[in-house]
């Protein structure tokens, strides 16, 4: 009887202190964000804050503006962080998507750029301009063109782009929508192309510098955002991803990285309309 109770003891013991081994490593559950390639020099610094509390980051980086959300709804990535709220809200529109987003992050601002011309003046009539095609991001850059005095939009335009929404074109510029990864390669034989901020950096350009034009305030309808699935935005693990995210040691590390080329804009949900 004395050795069942020492056995029984003994495995008590042991249950304590396998329990307590558990509780106090870090957390088994990993979280996968989706990102494109400019953003994983600030995810690299996530994953290391995250780590220290009991959180795993894994990074799945993708080509495209697409994937990202598609996998989000899939199931394959459990939040993503790429796209500005305007692309968001579009394409879960678009596409039928229970998504939602969870923080803000920074405004990336999007720019023209030259190899030809160091001013917008400068262009003359008749010359190709590329644009991405992707709605948003095409009326983004035509809200950008029209702030250079290039071009002229209806006063009710909704942010999404068509190039039959131009109203006055003076200099007769040829627009040419093509895929937002390509519109720095395909400066050689434009005279100007607008790129979004994060392929622009990707293709070796620093935009404050090289732009021949940048977005200001004007670009506060295009904050960036953490995304996840409608039903999982009070996830505990996300909150708390989100609430790391949105720390001044972070906003200090986006502005060292990005050269001032990213400006960390950390606000209420309320105020992008969510």
């Amino acid at each position: 009887m004395k050795k069942l109770l020492n056995i029984s003891l003994a495995l008590l013991v042991l249950s304590i202190i396998l329990a307590g081994c558990g509780s106090s490593g870090s957390s088994d559950e990993t979280v996968k964000v989706g990102l494109n390639g400019s953003g994983v020099p600030v995810w690299e610094k996530m994953k290391e804050l995250a780590a220290e509390e009991g959180i795993e980051i894994e990074l799945v980086e993708f080509a495209d503006y697409v994937r990202p959300n598609l996998a989000l709804a899939d199931g394959d990535i459990d939040l993503n962080a790429f796209q500005t709220v305007s692309y968001f809200d579009s394409f879960i529109e678009e596409h039928d998507l229970d998504l939602a987003p969870i923080a803000s992050t920074y405004i990336a601002p999007m720019g023209i750029y030259s190899d030809k011309y160091e001013s917008v003046d400068e262009i003359p009539e008749g010359r190709k301009v590329a644009l991405p095609k992707e709605a948003t991001n095409m009326g983004r850059a035509l809200l950008l063109l029209e702030k250079a005095g290039l071009i002229t939009l209806p006063e009710d335009f909704d942010g999404n782009g068509a190039i039959d929404k131009i109203v006055e074109n003076p200099k007769g510029l040829k627009f040419e929508p093509i895929v937002a990864a390509q519109t720095p390669r395909v400066l050689p034989d434009v005279a100007i192309s607008v790129i979004n901020n994060g392929v622009a950096i990707e293709a070796g350009f620093l935009p404050v510098e090289d732009a021949i034009f940048i977005e200001d305030d004007t670009a506060t309808p295009y904050i960036n955002i953490i995304a996840a699935r409608a039903d999982e935005t009070d996830h505990e693990t996300y909150q708390k991803i989100a609430e790391i995210y949105q720390q001044e040691v972070v906003a200090d590390h986006i502005r060292e990285v990005y050269n001032n080329s990213l400006i960390p804009t950390f606000v209420p949900l309320e105020d992008i309309g969510w």
